[in-house]
């Protein structure tokens, strides 16, 4: 199999472009279950791979955790997919992507930085009140496109110091508390500048922190926007692999558009011989 790795500020992925390979879809799950394994292959936070679309778009992808698990819709991956899309020719400079939660529409910025528009929010809760360790804790809900994304959203003061070990802990049980049926992906953030803030995102289906995520930021601004505490105008977020900016189009208490610009980075091109996956 041939293969592209890829990031999108730190959050890393591997693509798989199966208009080509013609691999069935049931051996998806393991083959990210296998490749996505850091210490023994070649290790990322996901897999991606390109489908011919159903929808009249330039292609479909389709987004497994690193856990083998299908994921709606990934907003880094997606920014990345798009400069697949156009260093391959199966789309130009502007891309329309088929995903699980619905119809991504990409920019090409410039030679790097790539700017989506995510799905819109189906369900959203700026008030929600959650039980964890004997503490009630403020956040909100979202979840963007259908089937949604599901996204909690915390102030959590002093995130940058924060312990590693015991937000992890955090995380992990807001990630599997009952509030969310669907599990949730874990945004924990700190506000650092009139229109900007830290982030941590605990990633259901990665089961730990990545480096970043594009739908967690873009649900923290969302939500923050709403709350009328950032303008919505390019609002940045910095994280461990480094910074997107989020833009917010709402009408009243709605949002109208959701958009992500951040850099991408094409990390290797090469062939698969991993031998775990031989049958």
């Amino acid at each position: 199999m041939r293969f592209w790795k890829m990031n999108g500020a730190g959050n890393d992925f591997i693509i798989l472009n199966n208009l080509e390979e013609r691999l069935p879809e049931a051996g998806f799950p393991r083959i990210a279950r296998t490749l996505c394994e850091r210490h023994l292959s070649i290790g990322a936070d996901g897999l991606m791979v390109i489908e011919k679309p159903e929808r009249g778009a330039d292609f479909r992808m389709l987004f497994y955790n690193s856990d083998g698990s299908l994921g709606e819709m990934c907003g880094n991956g997606a920014r990345c997919v798009c400069r697949y899309g156009y260093e391959t020719g199966l789309s130009g400079e502007r891309q329309s992507v088929e995903t699980t939660a619905g119809l991504v529409a990409g920019e090409r910025m410039d030679k790097r930085l790539y700017r989506i528009r995510l799905n819109n929010p189906t369900t959203l809760d700026l008030e929600r009140v959650v039980t964890v360790g004997g503490r009630e804790w403020a956040c909100a809900y979202v979840e963007l496109g259908d089937p949604g994304l599901p996204h909690a959203v915390i102030e959590y003061p002093g995130l940058r110091g924060a312990d590693e070990n015991a937000l992890r802990e955090l995380g992990r049980a807001f990630r599997w508390h009952k509030s969310f049926p669907k599990g949730a992906n874990v945004n924990f953030y700190e506000l650092t500048a009139p229109d900007a803030f830290y982030e941590r995102t605990f990633e259901r289906g990665v089961e730990d922190f990545t480096y970043a995520c594009g739908t967690g930021t873009a649900s923290v601004a969302a939500v923050l926007t709403l709350r009328g505490t950032v303008s919505g105008k390019r609002v940045r977020a910095d994280m461990r692999g480094g910074a997107l900016y989020t833009d917010v189009e709402r009408e009243g208490n709605q949002i109208a558009a959701l958009y992500l610009t951040g850099p991408t980075n094409i990390v290797a091109v090469g062939e698969v011989r991993d031998e775990d996956l031989l049958p």
